[in-house]
């Protein structure tokens, strides 16, 4: 796999990802939006990866879309922009959809594609001093990279509004305290905080942890006799699994279990 703006790496079961654009505040243009992408695919089909780490090079984890590059296109920015977002947004609807849970650790910034990107991983640990802003509408955009699914869903619509509107700037605490993030570290522990999140998930019932994640996006998303039968449907599942067996065991007998983290069966 050959990318120029993302560093990728597999380590004990974990994808450590790393956005590599520092020169340019790690901003999304067709390049790194395509490298994302084949991040993702290599993701979802190498058996090897139970979670995921999502870091970024430099002081801004992804500053937005990448504008100076934009207003070197002119009248052919549509176009490009338009392809761009089939590599952008394809990226971001394979994570939701991958079995494997996805987490950010966001330092500096995160504003217009960065805090859209952003919303859409799992799980997402932000250091301390982190920013956090839509700003579409100062430069005359609406916006994108699935902000209005994620966003909305993780703040409620008033303050997706807010944030969409007026480009108020979060700090990490209003951002944890509007669930934006799951929790706030200091500055310097937040590529170490992110990396042991998802190397918990890989270590433990993995399988079980990443149909977790489906689970819950699916449920989310339908109705109740439909949510409580497809609960009913992967809890039995797992209820037949070697790592469903042992947690039980291991559970009634008061011992740590020893999970394999896959569907392997009794």
């Amino acid at each position: 796999m050959e990318l120029t703006t993302i560093t990728y790496e597999v380590r004990d079961g974990v994808a450590h990802v790393r956005f590599d654009r520092p020169e340019a505040a790690n901003s999304v243009n067709p390049t790194f939006s395509a490298d994302l992408r084949q991040v993702l695919l290599d993701i979802e089909f190498d058996d090897d990866v139970k979670a995921a780490c999502f870091t970024a090079e430099g002081k801004i984890f992804c500053g937005g879309g990448d504008l100076k590059l934009f207003a070197e296109l002119g009248p052919d920015l549509p176009q490009v922009a338009s392809d761009m977002l089939i590599d952008f947004h394809g990226a971001i609807y394979k994570m939701n959809r991958i079995p494997k849970p996805c987490v950010a650790a966001v330092r500096g910034a995160a504003g217009g594609a960065g805090i859209s990107l952003m919303s859409a991983f799992d799980l997402v640990v932000s250091s301390d001093s982190a920013k956090y802003t839509m700003g579409y509408t100062k430069v005359g955009m609406t916006p994108d990279g699935t902000s209005s699914y994620f966003i909305a869903r993780h703040i409620g619509l008033r303050r997706m509004m807010d944030l969409a509107l007026t480009n108020r700037v979060l700090s990490a605490s209003e951002a944890e305290s509007w669930g934006l993030v799951n929790r706030v570290v200091p500055d310097d522990e937040v590529d170490e905080a992110a990396a042991e999140l998802a190397q918990s998930f890989a270590d433990g019932a993995a399988w079980a942890l990443g149909q977790a994640k489906r689970v819950i996006y699916t449920g989310y998303e339908t109705g109740l006799e439909d949510a409580g039968e497809h609960e009913g449907q992967m809890i039995t599942q797992a209820m037949a699994t070697h790592d469903g067996q042992e947690g039980i065991q291991a559970f009634a007998n008061k011992r740590t279990p020893e999970f394999k983290g896959t569907d392997e069966r009794m």
